[in-house]
């Protein structure tokens, strides 16, 4: 449901009523009454409101919490459904997408970023040169985050893992090479700075164990997630992606557990990496890492008024 209390309430303290709100906006009578009801309306009608009342759309409009769902995680739906421009859903997609794949190499800026989500085209200057996987990458990320929260009520499985991998690197020059296997597991051994990691043999034996411990859990902890994640990074299933598909779980798994999910940023990278190498003697290093990242992000739903005062 959507909760139109504001646009109502603006609308009372300034005198104007439905009809006259109607007849100034053009608004029809089934219009209105999907506002009287709190159902769904146009981005453009909204966009009018805000005009028409000199407001912001987070004035006017706000999102109920879903029963079965977390509040941030009700709040995300909506928004993906409503294609809602520049709340919640807007500014992470933008910023997951940004971090997730600079720290990995991408050459894109966070403008370019947000230039390429929110008009599906890139803005670069002329003497500037993009690498054309940087670019589907981050399409596909966005996708990716939209598989998430669609997800984000199924348990973690095998299936949604090598989804995941499968939309993050279609299209790319990686999928065109025949040892690369886009959605499915690695086919030659990698490293990861100086640690191996585990032979493309045992990697399907190893990811079952892993899933099979994680879902035993009654219940998530963030420490939970966190562990899930070393280990995921430490199997690296994958020839490529492995980290960009990691930190989405992560993500996933916090919506899912009505935990606050968080985003690793540049700042965080280095402390990110170092505690994924040294977790087995300091687990707090990555703990405390990811805590940082999630006071970041509750700082965002501060800036929306978005309750997370029942989460973990």
């Amino acid at each position: 449901m959507v909760n139109y209390n504001g646009l109502f309430n603006l609308l009372k303290n300034k005198g104007i009523t439905k009809s006259q709100l109607s007849k100034n906006l053009g608004l029809s009578s089934t219009t209105i009454a999907k506002l009287s009801k709190g159902e769904h309306i146009s981005m453009k009608v909204l966009e009018n409101l805000c005009n028409y009342l000199n407001c912001n759309l987070n004035e006017i409009v706000s999102f109920e919490k879903e029963k079965s769902l977390s509040n941030i995680l009700a709040i995300l739906k909506e928004e993906k459904q409503m294609r809602l421009k520049g709340g919640l859903y807007h500014q992470t997609q933008i910023k997951l997408t940004y971090n997730s794949n600079h720290i990995e190499g991408s050459r894109l800026t966070e403008e370019q970023t947000r230039y390429i989500y929110e008009t599906n085209t890139l803005g670069v200057e002329s003497d500037s040169s993009v690498n054309v996987d940087d670019i589907i990458e981050t399409t596909n990320h966005f996708k990716c985050i939209d598989y998430i929260i669609d997800n984000a009520e199924n348990e973690l499985s095998e299936d949604i893992i090598k989804e995941l991998h499968s939309i993050l690197k279609s299209s790319t020059s990686d999928s065109n090479k025949d040892w690369f296997a886009v959605g499915d597991y690695k086919k030659k051994p990698n490293i990861v700075g100086d640690m191996p990691t585990t032979s493309p043999a045992k990697v399907p034996t190893e990811i079952k164990k892993l899933l099979s411990s994680y879902n035993l859990l009654p219940q998530k902890s963030l420490n939970d997630i966190i562990s899930f994640h070393h280990d995921f990074e430490s199997i690296h299933p994958f020839q490529d992606g492995n980290g960009r598909v990691g930190r989405l779980i992560m993500f996933e798994e916090c919506l899912k557990n009505n935990i606050v999910p968080f985003i690793i940023d540049e700042e965080l990278k280095l402390f990110y990496y170092r505690g994924l190498k040294e977790w087995k003697n300091k687990k707090g290093y990555l703990t405390d890492t990811c805590l940082l990242a999630q006071d970041k992000y509750k700082k965002i739903l501060d800036y929306f008024k978005i309750d997370y005062s029942s989460s973990k």
